[in-house]
Parts: C-alpha cells; sequence; structure tokens
C-alpha cells in the first residue's frame, strides 16, 4: 500500500522511509523525481517554470493537490472560464509530446475511461510542504537562485536516497545552501559560466 503523505502529521515526516517515499500512489517514476514528488520540490520547480515560461507573477500561480493525479494544469481566463489538460498518470504521455511537439500522435499511454472516474478532489497543501515556497522565493530573488535551490536539491534528495538525510532534511538543507548563498555568491543578472558555477557550489556546499 502506498503511503499517504498528505494524511500524515508533520511530526511524523522525519521517520519517513526511502521504502516509503518511493511508494507514490498513481504516478511510475524514476527514484529522484519520485522524492521530489514526495517532498513537492517538483512543484517548487514548476511554480518556477510556469513564472519564466508564461510570464505570470508568483501571485498568479497556485498549486493544489489532486490525489486522482487526473488533472495536471488549470489556466482561469480573466471571465473566470478555465481549461485543464487531463490525462492518466503516465509520463510516457508528456515525454511523448516534448518529442514530437507541435505534432500529436496516437499515445501509448492508457485512455481515460470516463466511466470509471467517481471523483476529482483538490486541497490546498499545508506546512507539510514547505519546499513550495522556496519556488515563490525564488522567483522573489532570481538570478542565480533557483540554479542554487535545484542542484542543492537533487544532492540533497540522493543524499536521502543514500541514507544520510532523514526525510524531513531534504528540505531544509535546500534552504540552508540558499540562505548561505544570498549571503555571499548570490549574482541578480548572471551570465551560463556564473549559473554554471553557482550550480556547482550547491552541489560541493550540500554535501558538508
Amino acid at each position: 500500500m502506498a503511503f499517504t503523505f498528505r494524511n500524515t502529521p508533520i511530526e511524523k515526516f522525519e521517520d519517513i522511509t526511502v521504502a516509503q517515499a518511493l511508494k507514490h500512489p498513481t504516478w511510475k517514476m524514476g527514484a529522484r523525481i519520485t522524492i521530489d514528488s514526495a517532498t513537492m520540490m517538483n512543484k517548487a520547480l514548476e511554480i518556477i517554470e510556469a513564472h519564466w515560461l508564461f510570464d505570470l507573477p508568483a501571485e498568479k500561480i497556485e498549486v493544489l493537490i489532486h490525489p486522482q493525479s487526473i488533472v495536471h494544469s488549470m489556466i482561469e481566463f480573466m471571465d473566470g472560464s478555465v481549461i485543464a489538460q487531463l490525462g492518466t498518470p503516465d509520463m510516457r504521455t508528456p515525454i511523448q509530446y516534448a518529442l514530437t511537439h507541435p505534432e500529436r500522435f496516437d499515445g501509448c499511454s492508457t485512455r481515460l475511461d470516463w466511466s470509471k472516474i467517481k471523483e476529482m478532489t483538490f486541497e490546498q497543501p499545508d506546512e507539510r510542504f514547505p519546499a513550495l515556497q522556496l519556488g515563490y522565493e525564488v522567483i522573489r530573488l532570481g538570478g542565480t537562485s533557483g540554479a542554487v535551490v535545484n542542484a542543492a536539491n537533487e544532492i540533497a534528495n540522493e543524499m536521502f536516497r543514500a541514507g544520510k538525510l532523514r526525510f524531513g532534511q531534504i528540505v531544509e538543507r535546500v534552504e540552508e545552501v540558499l540562505a548561505r548563498h544570498k549571503k555571499a555568491g548570490f549574482v541578480a543578472d548572471p551570465t551560463l559560466e556564473q549559473l554554471l558555477a553557482a550550480d556547482h557550489w550547491a552541489r560541493s556546499e550540500s554535501r558538508l
């Protein structure tokens, strides 16, 4: 049975094991992405992506927990109408579209069976998922902060899977590295070389 993070008291997060974190209830993904999903760091990164790809201010970007994993994104227009992208929870669909864009071809994923969908529910994330605030912090800071958060998270995620960090320490480690970067090393308008240097620095710093 999959471990349900959204119903787990926050004081028990420190005891979450690697095996529990890797048992996603609806998605089958690689180990690193599955852990990112457990911490919701994947959504923090998507907050950053939405800001830059669609020129959206932070206050226009919202994350909701959707246990059924059918609705993958929604856009609300000025008149209040909403367009949503729906599909089965299968990473092969977005990967295929990334490779074939702008064309669409016959899918390799199971089609939605609307007669079997009994409900679609949505919940606000709470203090169990502090990673989300890192996404908004990166938007506020800009510069090299995104490269640092991404790199620090990859190493913290790796260390958790290796038994060197507890689950609750993943996001804490990223927050610590970003805080150190803001005091020394932050570049507001970086070159590619400076972004790569920030990435390298964050990976080394995360292992300390």
